[in-house]
């Protein structure tokens, strides 16, 4: 079963020292300014979103280092994981292929802050479009829990292709196993990035025995990452 939900900007959870921290503002209190900026773009931002997310429980099976997932459509798909990810999915029975976005208006929305010629503005805005998305998919996390607390299921973290190993040029077998082409309107280009680029896409493991750890950045050897903590 396919389940998709469009997402009230009111219903998401937003923590605001997420965004400084993509700024670079880690060990430090960000400017006065920066708060006021930041502030007023996320009063802006939500009349240009369309949030929402879809899911599906799905059968599959796992080796050292690949997990592969049976559509309901009847077909499969083998992802070459990495070992990292196939390791965090241990023990799992089955999993969850997922995609989230904050729409395509969060295009208009970057026209309109670009139009202003202001670099801070701009970069305060992605940094924000990046934590919404991240948010939608948290929201997501709590709609597959609470199904999954039915059934006494737990579920790990959620991992997504391009971390910890696995490619992103997997991105179209993963987008295969939904019922649509374009899951929640996101599309693919040939070099396989998500448009609208703040989506997010990836797989999590459900089980009686799996675990969920609060923090997985340890585990992936993505240097440059915004999310990366020292």
């Amino acid at each position: 079963m396919c389940y998709r939900k469009e997402v009230s900007f009111s219903d998401i959870n937003i923590p605001v020292d997420e965004i400084y921290s993509s700024m670079g503002f880690k060990n430090a209190a960000p400017d006065a300014e920066t708060v006021k900026t930041t502030q007023e773009l996320l009063v802006e931002v939500p009349k240009y979103l369309n949030l929402q997310y879809e899911f599906m429980i799905l059968d599959g099976e796992l080796t050292d280092n690949s997990c592969t997932l049976f559509s309901e459509k009847g077909d499969s798909q083998t992802f070459e994981t990495g070992r990292v990810i196939a390791a965090q999915l241990r023990r799992s029975e089955q999993f969850v292929a997922f995609v989230a976005t904050v729409g395509a208006g969060y295009f208009k929305w970057m026209d309109v802050v670009e139009a202003r010629q202001d670099m801070v503005q701009t970069y305060i805005s992605d940094c924000i479009g990046s934590q919404i998305v991240e948010s939608v998919a948290d929201y997501m996390e709590q709609h597959l829990q609470a199904l999954l607390d039915v059934k006494e299921l737990k579920r790990t973290n959620r991992f997504s292709p391009g971390y910890c190993g696995w490619l992103v040029k997997e991105q179209p077998k993963l987008f295969s196993l939904f019922p649509e082409e374009r899951p929640c309107g996101i599309e693919l280009t040939d070099s396989c990035l998500m448009l609208p680029v703040k989506s997010v896409s990836g797989i999590i493991g459900v089980g009686s025995d799996v675990r969920y750890l609060p923090y997985t950045c340890h585990l992936c050897d993505m240097k440059m990452c915004y999310k990366k903590k020292k």
